[in-house]
């Protein structure tokens, strides 16, 4: 285990255990930290990141230095930003340094330049995210937050927000996801199972509707009123 302490020089071999080591240590402190810091990175996720990268990149490239070492201090990191994003779950006070309030950018219609600098962002930065949202005018917005994940939350007055079949008192069908029965020219047989068919079906399906095997299916999906739907390697 003399790749794990500081040598004055490493064999091919042991830099290939280094890396191996750290990379499976690495999943596992992303595993214990949660999705949280693998989605958008709000304060804290980001300090995390940014210190580990650091910290188990150097014994990577110079065998000089301790991988147990840094593994160690990676460990002691993560213990406490779990201990923080917990904490911050039971006092305010801490939340607020780790989770800021969201910023109010345009209230009413109107852009507060104050707020701009306390986010520090620009106004091409504010147009791009509103862009973004399909948002054209500003004077349609009454209430625009900048997130502490770094994204921006658009609300739009009453006669500017889009038309919902509710509004139109149309009917409305119960939501249906479409399940994956065919996936890279392979069935899954549970889900053929939980719709109640079975190999046979989808083999004969294919044959007398599409008049292909499975061989030829990148996808296909089949919803709850019997729509299958094919998609070929094409």
């Amino acid at each position: 285990m003399d790749f794990f302490s500081s040598q004055e020089s490493l064999t091919a071999m042991e830099w290939v255990l280094r890396a191996v080591v750290a990379f499976f240590f690495l999943v596992v402190i992303a595993k214990i930290m949660g999705q949280r810091s693998i989605s958008q990175l709000r304060f804290l996720d980001f300090v995390i990141a940014l210190v580990i990268g650091n910290i188990i990149a150097h014994p990577l490239s110079d065998e000089k230095l301790e991988l147990k070492s840094s593994m160690i201090t990676m460990t002691v990191l993560v213990f406490l930003y779990v201990s923080g994003i917990y904490l911050s779950l039971k006092w305010n006070g801490l939340r607020n340094i780790f989770d800021p309030q969201p910023i109010p950018l345009i209230e009413n219609g109107q852009i507060n330049f104050k707020n701009l600098n306390k986010a520090r962002i620009t106004v091409d930065i504010l147009l791009s995210e509103l862009r973004k949202e399909k948002t054209d005018d500003i004077q349609k917005v009454v209430l625009a937050f900048w997130e502490p994940g770094g994204t921006i939350s658009i609300f739009l007055y009453p006669q500017y927000q889009p038309i919902t079949p509710t509004d139109l008192t149309l009917e409305i069908k119960p939501f249906d996801f479409p399940r994956t029965i065919i996936k890279e020219r392979k069935i899954d047989y549970n889900e053929l199972q939980h719709l109640g068919k079975d190999e046979k079906w989808i083999l004969n399906k294919l044959k007398t509707t599409h008049n292909i095997h499975v061989k030829d299916v990148l996808l296909a999906t089949f919803d709850s009123s019997e729509n299958l739907k094919v998609f070929l390697y094409k």
